[in-house]
């Protein structure tokens, strides 16, 4: 921690949420703080920033300002390629993301959380499991408020953070003392000069601090994090989980090794060799299954005990749009995975049924392959309905290879659409596979419309 922070400036860059949990949290200790934004301010951003009394611009970067200071702190969404960041290099000045900055002023054990896919689903279902179990935890990071607005609150005895890669990019002392790694594919390569290994090397920041007695959660059935453990040092101790823990709604954990407790006011190491199955779980799906494996050690690993651990699974419910069940009609069962914005996310949810499915896709491409899941759609979609403004590419590849496939620009019209083409006990899944943003202004807004066509398609048929 900084030493007599009152001395200190602190230039943050951007005004987003974690731009003012900082600079919340910043001003609380003592620091002289500026805030930046190249854009215009939310307004509750700025009645926050005014109430503290905390200086801001918006709509320029004032390079001045932003430099006559001790550190920096760059929010995530602020590529290193922006001009700003650039100076700021230039003039050797420390930059830290928010999470980085936050971690200074907590005591709490931290359990932080990183993947392309699964992150929210499994830190949700750790908070939850915990809570259950009445920890003292939050959850903050890239899911709701800011690991630095928290802190401005009070400290807690656990942290649960979602970290993404863009966060990651800018710690230098931020230590979890429990890492989740839950898969790594193709996701963002455009900040990464589109080269995977330094995507890679990003996700494997969150392992450079952990030291003996912190422990490393991990995929084994990811081939990227395999090839990269073979060239990493980790101190921390490992432990993994694979696909094949979860086998036909149930989930088995092996020996867990070594379990850390605390008896009598020390914490100590107990060998578990018992198998520990766990029936009627809340989520769907094989990726799932990986969710809750990790969720599941992870919980074991803080002492939570297997009947804690039934209890929270029998109460959690899972972020909305993630293969959601929106509602049947006339035992049509109608799901909504919006937040399915790549091929590797949308391959879970065709794999999550055995229902044959109606598949709405579509949207924005990212350069989709869709190869990858040309098996899954022959086996599992019965019919297709691409739902974007340009869907050239979705009806050329899977055009010979379904019975039907439609295209449209309105949600109505596409649940509609699979609804007709369905038929009893049969899945509508929205998985779109794409970014949201030619037709909705977020995969959030993607998915509440087309909950809300699916509830008026009912309204009109019941």
């Amino acid at each position: 921690m900084l030493q007599n922070p009152t001395k200190y400036k602190i230039s943050i860059l951007g005004a987003g949420e974690s731009g003012i949990g900082t600079a919340l949290l910043a001003k609380a200790k003592g620091y002289e703080v500026f805030v930046s934004d190249g854009g215009e301010i939310k307004e509750n951003y700025k009645k926050e920033l005014e109430g503290a009394n905390i200086e801001f611009e918006e709509g320029k970067h004032s390079a001045e300002k932003l430099l006559n200071t001790d550190e920096m702190m760059k929010s995530p969404g602020i590529p290193d390629s922006a001009e700003i960041v650039q100076l700021a290099k230039a003039e050797k000045l420390p930059i830290v993301s928010e999470i980085e900055f936050a971690s200074r002023f907590t005591k709490a054990r931290i359990i932080a959380i990183t993947g392309t896919n699964g992150k929210t689903t499994t830190t949700l279902l750790i908070n939850h499991l915990l809570k259950t179990a009445e920890f003292d935890v939050a959850m903050a990071g890239n899911i709701g408020e800011s690991f630095a607005r928290k802190l401005v609150e009070r400290d807690y005895d656990y942290f649960v953070l979602e970290v993404s890669s863009f966060q990651l990019d800018d710690i230098q002392k931020l230590r979890p003392n429990i890492g989740i790694l839950l898969n790594i594919t193709p996701d963002h390569l455009d900040r990464y000069n589109y080269e995977l290994d330094k995507y890679i090397d990003s996700k494997f920041q969150l392992v450079k601090n952990m030291q003996i007695g912190d422990v490393f959660i991990y995929n084994a059935d990811d081939e990227n994090i395999a090839r990269k453990m073979n060239r990493t040092n980790i101190s921390a101790s490992t432990e993994l989980f694979t696909e094949g823990f979860y086998q036909l709604d149930k989930l088995t954990l092996p020996s867990l090794g070594y379990i850390n407790k605390e008896i009598d006011g020390e914490e100590v190491s107990i060998q578990a060799s018992e198998r520990l199955q766990f029936e009627n779980l809340p989520l769907r799906g094989k990726h799932n299954g990986m969710n809750m494996s990790a969720s599941i050690l992870t919980a074991l690993r803080l002492g939570v005990t297997k009947k804690q651990i039934e209890e929270g699974l029998k109460t959690f419910k899972n972020a909305p749009h993630r293969l959601e069940e929106v509602a049947k009609i006339h035992k049509v069962i109608f799901v909504n995975d919006s937040k399915a914005t790549n091929v590797d996310a949308t391959s879970y949810a065709l794999d999550s049924f055995e229902k044959p499915i109606v598949w709405i896709v579509g949207g924005v491409d990212k350069g989709n392959e869709y190869e990858q899941i040309r098996e899954l759609v022959e086996r599992n979609v019965k019919a297709i309905i691409c739902l974007g403004v340009d869907n050239q590419k979705l009806m050329k590849f899977f055009g010979e290879r379904v019975s039907f496939i439609d295209e449209t620009q309105d949600v109505y019209e596409a649940v509609s659409k699979a609804y007709h083409l369905a038929e009893s006990k049969d899945i509508v899944l929205l998985s779109p596979a794409c970014a949201s943003f030619d037709l909705f202004r977020n995969y959030e807004d993607r998915g509440e419309q087309f909950k809300e066509a699916v509830q008026k398609l009912k309204k009109e048929l019941e």
